[in-house]
Parts: C-alpha cells; sequence; structure tokens
C-alpha cells in the first residue's frame, strides 16, 4: 500500500472527497441482472450522494446491530487466548454487538464463549464492563489544556470494530493504481447496497479485489471484504449480519454493575505520566518512520525495516513486541511471542544475489526477513518482494 495520509471517514465525508478527486466522474457501471436493484451511480456519483445524505442528516443515523469479523489469511495455526484481541482477529471469526444512538450514546459487546465485555457511553458517563473477572469500571474522561484527550472512549485503537472505521482506511487508497467499479444488484444484511469495488493493477498484488458495501438508503458503510488472487471467498471480512436504523433503546445506554461485581474507578486523560507516555511513544514512531524505507508504489509498494532476530528474540523475553514500550510499539492481547515462533516455524529458506533470508507468506501479505537484518513487508508476490530486497 503506498504511503500516504489517512483520510478521516467522516462518515463518509472526507474519504468521499478522497475517492471523488481520484476517479472524477468515473464511468456509470451497468447494472447486472439480480435483485434487488438499486438506481445506477458511478463510484463518483455513489460517494457524492453519501456526501449529501450525511450532511443533511448530521452524520451517522442512530442504529444498531451484529458486526461479524472473520479472517482466513492462510496463517500457521495460532496460540489461543480466549478474548477478542488484536492477535485473536487474524483468524476465525468474531462478532461484536453494536448500538449507536448519537455521538455521546454508545454501546459495544464483545461476547466470547465464556464471558463477554461492555463498554457504554452514555453523555458524561462511561462504564467498561468485563464477565470474566466481574468487575465494572466507571471511566471518567479528563479534558487537559490542549482539548478533548485523544481516546475519549476506551475503544481498541489498533482493531477495526465496524466496516466504518476499515472503509475509511481502504478508500483512502484508490488512486492512478486502482481500478474502480460500483455493483447495484448486492445485498448486506437483508439490505440493498452499492458496492464499491477496488481492484489493484499490478499484477505482483496478491489482492483481487476490495469489496466497500454502502448502504443503499443511509450510505453508511455496511460491509469491507477483502480477496485474495484465486480465491473465491473472501480472506477478510467485516460487517454487519444484522443492521436495524432505528433509535435503541435508552435502557441499551443505562448501567449499574450487578451485585457482588468489583468496580473500580480510572480517568483517561492527559496527567503527566500520559503525557510522557504519549511522547515516548512519539519519539518511538520517529525513529521507525527515520528507518522506513518503500520500495514500489501503489498497490506493490514493500516497506523495508531493520529488523533481525535479535528484536525477536527480545519479543519473546517481554512477551510483547519490544517489551510493550519499544520501539515498534505494544500490543494488548495475546501473545506475540507465541506467534512470532509460530509463524517462523512455517518460514521458507530464500536466497539470491541480494543474500540469503526468511520467506513467510499469507493470501494476503508476504513478508522476508533477511540475515543482514532487515524486514521487507508487503502485499505482493514473493518473486516481488525478493526483487525489493535487491534494492537498496
Amino acid at each position: 500500500m503506498r504511503r500516504g495520509t489517512f483520510v478521516r471517514w467522516g462518515v463518509p465525508i472526507a474519504a468521499a472527497a478522497v475517492i471523488g478527486a481520484a476517479i472524477g466522474a468515473g464511468p456509470v457501471i451497468a447494472a447486472v441482472s439480480g435483485d434487488p436493484v438499486l438506481p445506477e451511480r458511478s463510484a463518483g456519483q455513489l460517494l457524492a450522494d453519501a456526501v449529501a445524505a450525511t450532511s443533511s442528516k448530521g452524520g451517522i443515523p442512530p442504529m444498531s446491530g451484529t458486526v461479524q469479523q472473520t479472517a482466513s489469511l492462510g496463517l500457521p495455526a495460532l496460540p489461543a487466548t480466549g478474548a477478542v484481541s488484536p492477535l485473536s482477529l487474524l483468524s476465525g471469526s468474531h462478532e461484536v454487538k453494536v448500538w449507536y444512538g448519537a455521538s455521546d450514546k454508545l454501546r459495544v459487546a464483545m461476547p466470547t464463549q465464556l464471558n463477554e465485555t461492555n463498554l457504554i457511553l452514555n453523555g458524561g458517563q462511561a462504564w467498561y464492563w468485563d464477565s470474566a473477572t466481574n468487575t465494572a469500571t466507571r471511566l471518567t474522561v479528563k479534558q487537559g489544556a490542549g482539548g478533548p484527550a485523544a481516546h475519549a472512549t476506551p475503544l481498541p485503537q489498533e482493531t477495526e470494530l465496524t466496516p466504518q472505521q476499515l472503509a475509511e482506511r481502504l478508500l483512502a487508497n484508490a488512486d492512478q493504481h486502482t481500478a474502480v467499479r460500483v455493483i447495484n444488484t448486492a445485498e448486506v444484511a437483508g439490505r440493498p447496497v452499492y458496492q464499491l469495488v477496488l481492484a489493484p493493477k499490478e499484477e505482483s498484488s496478491l489482492v483481487q479485489e476490495i469489496r466497500i458495501a454502502l448502504d443503499g438508503e443511509t450510505y453508511v458503510p455496511l460491509q469491507v471484504q477483502v480477496y485474495a488472487k484465486g480465491s473465491a471467498e473472501p480472506a477478510y471480512q467485516i460487517g454487519f449480519t444484522q443492521v436495524t436504523f432505528t433509535p435503541p433503546a435508552a435502557e441499551n445506554f443505562t448501567f449499574t454493575p450487578p451485585a457482588g461485581a468489583k468496580v473500580e474507578e480510572r480517568t483517561l486523560g492527559l496527567n503527566e505520566d500520559d503525557t510522557a507516555t504519549a511522547e515516548k511513544r512519539a519519539e518511538h514512531a520517529r525513529e521507525v518512520a527515520d528507518d522506513l524505507k518503500v520500495v514500489g508504489q501503489g498497490w506493490s509498494a514493500v516497506a523495508v525495516v531493520p529488523f533481525s532476530l535479535s528484536d525477536l528474540t527480545a519479543a519473546r523475553q517481554a512477551g510483547t513486541p519490544e517489551g510493550g514500550e519499544g520501539r515498534f510499539g505494544g500490543g494488548q492481547g495475546g501473545d506475540p511471542a507465541a506467534l512470532v515462533d509460530s509463524v517462523l516455524k512455517s518460514a521458507t529458506p530464500v536466497s539470491g544475489t541480494w543474500g540469503s533470508g526468511r520467506l513467510i507468506r499469507t493470501k494476503l501479505v508476504t513478508a522476508l526477513l533477511t540475515d543482514d537484518g532487515r524486514l521487507l513487508v508487503g502485499a505482493v508476490t514473493p518473486e516481488e518482494i525478493t526483487k525489493a530486497a535487491g534494492v537498496r
């Protein structure tokens, strides 16, 4: 994926501006046979409609539903975590229930086989409930002199919980390297949708196409699917399996700790410790950016960063990448060290004029860890990534 600044999906105002500029008034795609059939729209017209709808109605309409995320990336067997986490989302299927009443009324429930966690935001009050530990945490958001805290709600920042969050990232990459078309006969969660289909023009990309489904009435993104080349089923999918565009009942946003539950208090905001941690992470991010090199462009871009087996050893010993505060940042949930070991076992020794190393391939991503201390990653074929390894 090419470098660039991600636009924020103003649901979906900002993303519409990016796509509209990228594809202009592209040709209208003729409807294919099927039912339901929505009015024909070009990609530019479709996103212009989305801008008009969200602008006039003030953003996302009240809604509720069930979001299902499924990943079949072709990774080796991953260690079980027993909870929804960035690591667990790399394989299998997971559900999240969402209730949205307004910008200050939100509930997200993440059920697992044995327990459930809930985040409830209702005006100035927020609760986080974990049934596994029988703990209810009252969250207070502290606003510093610089304005509201960066993370006003404690949603996992590294996890895409809804199609809206993922759609913003995918739409930001539509450009001259991408063929764009519109399908107006699809259906998601029982609702007619437009599918915006993005297909890489580069043959070396492992991605066949990405489909983003926009509700035919509200233009809210309902589903994102990523297809690998040669696969009939999506390698990654996140979308609503059930959705209702009516205001959720008020009781969905109320919470009282159950009898016997442990009640804790936590303040989220910019205190001195938070500021120091944020500055430290920003410094690490700058270091990574300084060392980052990108070979190629568009869907064939390959990221190259200094990395070696000694870094992996440190990750194993710390239990999180770089000890949770290291150069590549920390992680939450799961055991990254166990994941590293599992993935390395599936690596294939390779060599060429560029040197030697270990190649790891999934349906959508190829990685090369070279013996001279480089990590190359891209959504490209092994041939393309070894070619990039020869670029100094």
